[in-house]
């Protein structure tokens, strides 16, 4: 080395050896710094490792506005089970009554566990995988475990979307085609189809024409054509959507995000104005206080606000890992929480207005029919014409007066009134029958929609908006597949999506047999409920008492630049974990006293009734159940006996020199060798002892280090080895 080299000079001054270090790290060519990798003793766990200094930060795409962010967020969490499952639930647990313990447990465990996952991703910026690998090594297995539960429920989803694709193309007529029961030919006389006859229009064509229904799930029955084609459809605009990363999907946000609140907003202003829908917005609103009582209420309560937020999915994960570090994630908690919670309002309000609607019409239809049948007994003398009201007018017979009539007849004939075979047609009757899912939005909601002016277009417009709302979760539920999975395996994302979407249409033309159906029971009800309940748990369990909840809160008062409310630190540490353990002890107990099995439509008897699961159902869904929680342990016992690395001895550096100056200059000189050797190792022993990186008992010192190849810090760096050691 030459003589006056500014390393020689060491000797005059340790300046000069600060300055020339300085210098290296300000006018070194950028390294290769995703292979710059220091090695310490597997011994050593420490978690101090700074994120904002990972390898892939620099490299990772963030969100063009936080409105996309927020958007994003909301079409991920508002769903279809805010539109079919609320008002249901809403419906049979006491209606008005039920939004208190829905609104206690949203604040109590909704809220605190969506905030910790928002800011777990952002504040590690990786996917599911990558985020409970470095909280908890040990745990990894949570993001496996949740990229199998998304991928099982991205597999029946997509096939809902299919659904109303294929609703959607068929309300491009008038009539509607399942407005009226359709004509065959039986000989020389043209008669109504039977099956159709015995149930109704839109009864006949969700169950016949859309799926052509086989009697059980043993009976496969073959592909249906039509429902393999709406499948590749949805699984081609979910492709589409997602090939370019957040860069495409984020851009279709806005409208998949926006556009179901325009035809909410368009289809209550709409549903005001019908017959009737005052009474079934007061039916919904009317409280029932008994039902707070029953702990059922609490579990599905509990239930829906776990499912509506997204949680262990890892979609919420990964979209946050896309964020600034210094984004508000406390605030986007609350906001996404509520306002998911008023689109279940909103979405109540206009389900109840229609099937307010739907009520009357069916209660008037009842109120026709049995006037018939009483003008009949009448012409046959089976019924006296004493027994009707002088005022009553059978060609303008009000609900009103049908009811008296009945209560006459019933009082007078009451040893033969169940011949008669008249029914009460009771307003009420008709508002409690209570329907959810598929059952809601394609038959009963439909049926609504005939009565509509202009059915087509009402029709155009909810089916629309069902294939936006499944699209913003499935691009969420896609994201917590893909996301961890290309952050942990550096696989290209364009490749692997489209890989994905193959994959996945492959295997979900299951649910396009016409048994398919049953298989979509099946996965929604067992696939995805227990498994996330105890993903969530084990999230919780990871930050809360294995991270810690103080060293994670004051990690979030550094990234967020104020402390949290402290009731976070209680929530997290004690009331979510209570709260989830009961709620999964009340899964376990629903799960084991219900009967294991599923409702059937039967062509013949032309109705729905209860079958048992065959033996070779009841391991597929055991399986399933199985299948998603296996990776939490199979990744515990191989990092436990460390069969596979865990992780916490590769720590990866990132030169991130402008970060490293803007820090350097705000030490004193006597400082600067300490920092810099504190951020970057060296072959060579120190001659200085106090600069030492690591000084714990279990660390390796600087002249252990020494053997160590250079090839493993990057070749570009001169200061992988020391100047010393050039002397």
């Amino acid at each position: 080395m030459p003589k006056h080299s500014k390393v020689t000079q060491r000797e005059q001054s340790n300046e000069h050896v600060t300055e020339s270090v300085a210098d290296l790290l300000a006018h070194e060519e950028p390294v290769d710094y995703k292979r710059s990798v220091l090695n310490v003793s597997s011994e050593t766990h420490s978690k101090d490792k700074e994120v904002e200094e990972d390898s892939d930060s620099e490299d990772r795409p963030a969100w063009n506005s936080k409105l996309q962010y927020i958007l994003a967020q909301i079409g991920y969490s508002v769903g279809l089970g805010n539109v079919w499952r609320f008002p249901y639930l809403c419906q049979k647990n006491g209606g008005g009554a039920y939004m208190i313990p829905y609104l206690v447990l949203l604040i109590i465990i909704g809220i605190p566990l969506f905030f910790l996952e928002l800011a777990v991703g952002q504040r590690i910026r990786r996917g599911s995988i990558g985020v409970w690998n470095y909280v908890c090594p040990r745990l990894g297995g949570i993001g496996f475990a949740s990229c199998v539960v998304c991928f099982f429920v991205g597999l029946y989803y997509n096939v809902i979307i299919g659904w109303s694709i294929f609703y959607f193309f068929k309300s491009f007529q008038y009539p509607l085609p399942w407005s009226e029961c359709p004509i065959v030919k039986n000989g020389s006389m043209a008669v109504v189809e039977a099956e159709c006859d015995k149930s109704s229009a839109t009864t006949y064509f969700w169950y016949r024409e859309t799926l052509n229904i086989s009697n059980s799930i043993a009976e496969g029955g073959g592909l249906n054509w039509r429902m393999t084609l709406c499948l590749l459809c949805a699984w081609s605009m979910v492709g589409l959507a997602m090939i370019k990363g957040i860069q495409s999907s984020g851009k279709v946000m806005y409208f998949s995000s926006l556009f179901p609140y325009v035809v909410l907003v368009c289809f209550l202003v709409r549903g005001l104005l019908l017959r009737g829908a005052i009474d079934g917005i007061l039916h919904m609103l009317t409280p029932k206080v008994e039902k707070m009582l029953d702990p059922q209420v609490w579990r599905e309560a509990a239930t829906q606000v776990f499912f509506a937020l997204g949680l262990g999915f890892g979609g919420v994960i990964a979209f946050s890992s896309y964020n600034k570090q210094d984004n508000n994630c406390h605030f986007d908690a609350a906001l996404v929480s509520f306002i998911n919670f008023f689109t279940s309002v909103l979405a109540t309000l206009v389900v109840f207005a229609v099937l307010g609607f739907k009520a009357n019409v069916m209660n008037e239809k009842c109120v026709v029919e049995n006037a018939e049948k009483i003008l009949e007994y009448l012409n046959l003398r089976i019924l006296s014409h004493d027994l009707i009201p002088p005022h009553v007018n059978f060609s303008h017979l009000t609900t009103k007066d049908y009811s008296e009539m009945y209560n006459v007849i019933r009082t007078v004939k009451e040893d033969h009134f169940q011949e008669l075979r008249l029914d009460a047609c009771v307003l009420e009757d008709e508002l409690n029958k209570a329907v959810q899912g598929t059952g809601l939005a394609f038959i009963a909601f439909t049926e609504a929609m005939t009565h509509f002016p202009a059915s087509p277009f009402w029709s155009v417009m909810f089916f629309l908006m069902l294939i936006n709302l499944g699209l913003g979760s499935m691009i969420g539920t896609m994201e917590g597949i893909i996301t961890p999975i290309s952050d942990t395996f550096k696989v290209r994302k364009e490749i692997f999506t489209v890989s994905c979407c193959v994959c996945a249409f492959l295997l979900g033309l299951i649910f396009v047999q016409r048994s398919g159906n049953y298989f979509v029971s099946m996965f929604d009800d067992y696939s995805a409920t227990l498994p996330l309940t105890i993903v969530v748990i084990l999230e919780n369990i990871a930050v809360a008492w294995v991270y810690g909840t103080k060293k994670f809160m004051q990690e979030l008062t550094e990234m967020l630049g104020f402390c949290p409310y402290r009731y976070y630190f209680y929530a997290w540490k004690y009331i979510s974990p209570i709260c989830m353990a009961m709620l999964l002890s009340a899964s376990l107990i629903q799960l084991g006293i219900s009967p294991p099995g599923y409702n059937a439509w039967i062509k013949e008897m032309v109705i729905s009734c209860f079958q048992q699961w065959p033996s070779w159902a009841l391991a597929m869904l055991i399986s399933l159940i199985i299948l998603a929680v296996f990776p939490v342990p199979m990744v515990f016992i191989l990092r436990q006996f460390h069969l596979i690395s865990d992780g916490s001895n590769t720590l990866s550096v990132s030169y991130k020199k402008g970060q490293m100056m803007k820090d350097i200059s705000n030490l004193e000189d006597n400082d600067e060798t300490r920092f810099i050797l504190s951020k970057m190792s060296s072959e060579a022993p120190s001659p200085m002892p106090t600069h030492r990186s690591y000084l714990g008992p279990e660390s390796i010192s600087p002249m252990e280090m020494s053997g160590i190849s250079s090839g493993r810090y990057g070749s570009n760096y001169l200061i992988a080895t020391s100047p010393e050691s050039e002397l």
